[in-house]
């Protein structure tokens, strides 16, 4: 019998991940991996359980490094949890895109030969001096010139050093508009690049479009930009990196897929004088790559209505299901008896105090879904684990590894080998 992992959010990345089940071939080890119905009939696990698909994690990074014209950087962001990492590895994912010392430490720990990029545009001096010295970091994104002037300081000039200016990309058609935070005007990029190259060895232009972005023609737009911009500076631009924000599909959502996004990349790329220059492309795909893998069992502990009280909620995995009103697939899991094969739509309740500890949905499961039943909700690889808080003590979840498939697929991803 397979052994379920306790994790606290608190500390999600120092958690071991040794789950095994008995008697059968298995992705890491000398056991098969079990299926998510079997796991909740042999615990009947009354704490939320993380189910990850090493298989379908790995499938997913075939499919995108296999697509892209360049080199995949996955958002470490997006889900930190080892066993994620070490699928995405296994699936071809050699560089990481890390925002902060602890994602530093992690990448390099589990894959000392990783390329690791600092992307985040503001970091604290330590910060940097750790990343250069202790791990070898070498490429870093800015949109300002003090940040500029901050790293090549606690760099202290030495040979090796990236430096990526992020653009402010034109609006598109997202469910998160990320630039307004980050981000330089094209005229003050133009200042950046020129100020850049004069003291780095590899000069870049990054952007992000934006989060569940549906519209392959915005990632054309904010190319065709970047080479009027690297134009204007009139300097060599070594990389282009195009960012995240590819989709993935939602009960409400079916994307374009994925060809849609790496020919419409591809296409303006090629028109571009960086791309005559030699310029190389990045991409930097966080929800893409790890929304499928994993899913979220809770258990229902009451019902009102057509409202389910469960265990997990906005201030654990389900965050993306409170304010920006996601809507995941779900099923019911049901152990002593069958349920009604009529549908009814149901939001659901957290396990907090907090009233605002909602989920409107709605979610559709048997009409007849109550106190005691299980319900997997899926597509939560992506911000599912990263985004929980110890609010209320609802810290806790177990993680198991699974051979299920994904509740839902997006179009273009070839998970033909993943077999139940």
């Amino acid at each position: 019998m397979t052994e379920l992992r306790h994790r606290s959010a608190v500390s999600p990345l120092r958690r071991p991940v040794a789950g095994r089940w008995a008697g059968s071939r298995g992705v890491r080890g000398t056991q098969r991996l079990p299926l998510i119905d079997e796991v909740v009939r042999a615990h009947a696990p009354d704490e939320p359980m993380h189910c990850l698909r090493p298989a379908v994690l790995a499938a997913a990074a075939r499919s995108f490094v296999g697509a892209f014209p360049g080199d995949v950087l996955y958002a470490v962001k997006c889900n930190p949890e080892p066993t994620v990492l070490r699928a995405l590895h296994a699936g071809g994912v050699r560089h990481f895109d890390c925002a902060s010392p602890a994602e530093i430490r992690l990448v390099r720990q589990l894959f000392a030969d990783a390329e690791i990029h600092y992307m985040h545009p503001v970091k604290a001096r330590s910060a940097v001096r750790s990343a250069w010295f202790d791990h070898g970091v070498r490429d870093f994104s800015l949109d300002s010139a003090e940040e500029l002037e901050k790293i090549v300081a606690e760099t202290d000039g030495a040979p090796g050093l990236g430096l990526f200016v992020r653009l402010v990309p034109p609006k598109a058609e997202t469910l998160y508009d990320l630039s307004g935070k980050f981000g330089a005007t094209p005229a003050a990029a133009v200042e950046l690049l020129r100020r850049a190259r004069q003291v780095a060895d590899r000069v870049g232009i990054c952007f992000h479009v934006g989060s569940q972005c549906m519209e392959p023609d915005a990632y054309a737009r904010a190319i065709r930009l970047a080479d009027a911009v690297a134009e204007e500076a009139g300097v060599a631009v070594d990389v282009l990196d195009v960012g995240g924000g590819f989709p993935v599909s939602y009960p409400d959502i079916t994307p374009p897929p994925l060809s849609a996004f790496m020919d419409a990349i591809a296409d303006a790329f090629a028109a571009t004088r960086l791309a005559a220059g030699g310029c190389r492309l990045w991409a930097e795909p966080g929800r893409a790559l790890v929304a499928p893998g994993v899913s979220l069992v809770v258990q229902v502990q009451h019902r009102r209505g057509d409202m389910l009280f469960v265990n997990d909620g906005v201030y654990g995995s389900l965050s993306d299901a409170g304010a920006p009103g996601f809507r995941f697939p779900a099923r019911l899991i049901r152990l002593d008896r069958s349920a009604v094969p009529e549908q009814a739509p149901f939001g659901f309740f957290g396990p907090t105090c907090d009233s605002a500890d909602r989920m409107a949905g709605p979610f559709l499961l048997p009409a007849d879904a109550g106190e005691g039943d299980w319900i997997e909700l899926g597509q939560l690889g992506a911000y599912g684990s990263s985004l929980r808080t110890a609010f209320n003590g609802f810290d806790q979840a177990r993680l198991v590894e699974v051979r299920d498939r994904p509740l839902l697929e997006t179009p273009g991803y070839d998970l033909v080998a993943v077999a139940a």
